[in-house]
């Protein structure tokens, strides 16, 4: 091989004359620094920004970064390469002694600045937090590339920036596993004052509004959605393994059918059309099954123009599916093991703590361990009450409804005009039946009055093949025998279009393009839906439908703003 020529230096000479220049770097940047005049001549007692106004906060964060928009290090850096997650670093170093660090390898991670300390001007301790994840960045002017670097980098870095970290693995004297950062950069700046995660982030209007704050300040949120997420994952790799197809149905109807609910009303330009937002995809389903596809399903949101409260949204999210050659007994079995198992699956056992009345109250105990108990709806009634109903196949008529209007009256009742005997018998159920139904509890064989679209009964005329879960006093399940006679659903489509000329906005339409499609025939088949927000309700203890939407239907907020909701919030705590 030629000789080069080069000069051959030893590693500890190399090591030697970089330090060398290392110092040499870092006492050029202090004398130029001194050689800088200030306006005054001294220097400038240090802002503890964490006293100011919020909104003075964020217009002194602004002028900051536009700052360094100006110098060589942008603070919205394009990219960033992460070697590992927390979750993956945490794993992977836990085992390191007291007091250690690896000095032969450096790792890039990213986080989230939760709280930053300063022990001295040559130590500074950062929380960064990421998926649910703490670590420790201990930063060490002696570690760091320059200690004029250093002194950069601490002074722009604030609480609730998004930092990427190059460093060396180590742990601290006491134990707490951190990384000693090489390199510290500036990924993404937050120009408001982050909430204190000792005080928390509690103002209710300010979470759900703010989602995205309440998912950084609050831990327990972010496990709730991913519960959410668990229970839609279970619900269709159980129905994929009994061999169903998920199918997708239209969002915007000619006509609002498949539940009774007053929908939200659109209008489609180009056709000069008005259309419906959908109450449910069960006509839709129904007709895929006419067309041959015996097992379909549908996970999606569905749209109801009526109130908001603790267990109502106007969007939600629900399953359907539709099974040929099935009736209500089986999908109640079905029902049983996928609900029982499900919880099993995501809680570990058959039983949830829930705190239906909030939590500073004591909560009761829901016992999903299958199999569930069933009741029939009018023989329930008769029961609880104490009284003889008239005969079922009699329900449709007026002296019915009178019997049930005094009923109602009689035990204070109450039920808004129109006072039909569907929502009467409806109201009856409500405050006799279901406030008793803590475990899950089938109520079955519904009056036709009040399912338009379930099969009659097999063996007792004026009642239908439905039933209704119920858990925890709250309908989770709807599912039914489905009617498939044609002749026998327009007479059904009939009274519940005269039920709506009497006042019932809930009451369906004629559907006459459903109707044309079961007189191709529809197979014996059974159909079931179940809400999935109410489920996950239930299993992430959450007592308001609100704390399960990521972002929730919220009535228009007044002037002020949110940076400043947020900051209150916090600051009303200490």
């Amino acid at each position: 091989m030629a000789d080069t020529g080069a000069e051959k230096i030893s590693k500890s000479e190399q090591k030697r004359r970089l330090k060398a220049q290392k110092k040499a770097e870092e006492k050029a940047a202090k004398q130029a620094e001194q050689k800088q005049p200030t306006s005054s001549g001294a220097a400038k007692p240090k802002v503890n920004e964490e006293d100011l106004d919020p909104t003075v906060y964020r217009e002194h964060r602004i002028a900051q970064i536009e700052s360094l928009k100006k110098g060589d290090s942008h603070p919205y850096p394009h990219k960033f390469r992460v070697d590992l997650s927390l979750s993956e670093y945490i794993n992977k170093f836990s085992h390191l002694e007291d007091g250690s660090r690896l000095e032969d390898t450096l790792v890039s991670l990213s986080g989230r600045v939760h709280a930053k300390r300063e022990s001295g001007a040559k130590l500074v301790f950062y929380d960064i937090r990421a998926e649910d994840k703490k670590l420790q960045v201990m930063a060490n002017a002696k570690l760091y590339k320059t200690e004029a670097e250093y002194e950069v980098v601490n002074d722009k870095l604030r609480r609730g920036d998004i930092i990427g970290v190059r460093g060396y693995p180590g742990k601290s004297k006491k134990g707490e596993l951190s990384i000693i950062p090489y390199e510290m950069t500036l990924l993404a700046p937050c120009l408001h004052q982050l909430p204190h995660l000792h005080y928390g982030l509690k103002n209710q209007e300010t979470r759900y509004r703010q989602r995205y704050l309440d998912l950084i300040i609050n831990d327990p949120v972010r496990q709730k959605f991913i519960t959410r997420a668990k229970i839609i994952k279970y619900l269709r790799s159980f129905l994929d393994q009994l061999g169903f197809l998920e199918v997708e149905t239209p969002i915007m109807n000619m006509i609002p059918g498949g539940a009774t609910a007053k929908p939200f009303i659109t209008h489609h330009n180009e056709l000069d059309l008005k259309q419906y937002m959908r109450i449910a995809p069960e006509l839709y389903l129904k007709m895929l099954v006419v067309g041959g596809l015996d097992r379909v399903y549908e996970v999606g949101r569905v749209f109801r123009n009526e109130g908001i409260d603790m267990t109502h949204n106007p969007e939600f999210s629900i399953c359907e599916f539709y099974m040929a050659y099935a009736d209500y007994n089986d999908l109640m079995d079905i029902t049983e093991k996928l609900l029982s198992g499900m919880v099993k699956a995501i809680t570990g056992g058959y039983t949830v703590e829930y705190h239906e009345l909030g939590a500073d109250k004591p909560p009761i105990v829901i016992d999903f361990t299958p199999p569930f108990k069933r009741v029939s709806m009018v023989a329930e009634l008769e029961r609880t009450i104490g009284v003889t109903f008239p005969s079922p196949s009699s329900l449709h008529t007026e002296e019915t409804r009178l019997f049930l209007d005094q009923l109602c009256s009689q035990h204070e009742v109450d039920c808004s005009a129109p006072r039909t005997s569907a929502r009467l018998l409806d109201k009856l159920v409500g405050h006799f039946i279901e406030v008793n139904c803590v475990n899950p509890t089938f109520i079955c064989d519904h009056p036709e009055i009040m399912s338009p679209l379930s099969k009659w009964h097999r063996d007792i005329k004026g009642l239908t093949e439905r039933f209704e879960l119920f858990v925890a006093r709250k309908e989770v399940c709807n599912a039914y025998t489905e009617l498939n006679d044609p002749i026998v659903q327009r007479d059904r489509f009939g009274q519940q279009a005269k039920d709506k000329d009497a006042g019932d906005d809930e009451a369906m339409y004629v559907d006459e393009n459903f109707c044309t499609a079961l007189e191709y025939g529809l197979p014996p088949t059974g159909g079931w839906g179940l809400g999935v927000d109410r489920l996950t309700m239930f299993l992430t203890d959450s007592n308001n439908i609100k704390e399960v939407l990521l972002f929730p239907a919220m009535k228009p907020e007044d002037n002020k703003s949110s940076a400043d909701s947020a900051a209150s919030d916090d600051s009303s705590k200490q």
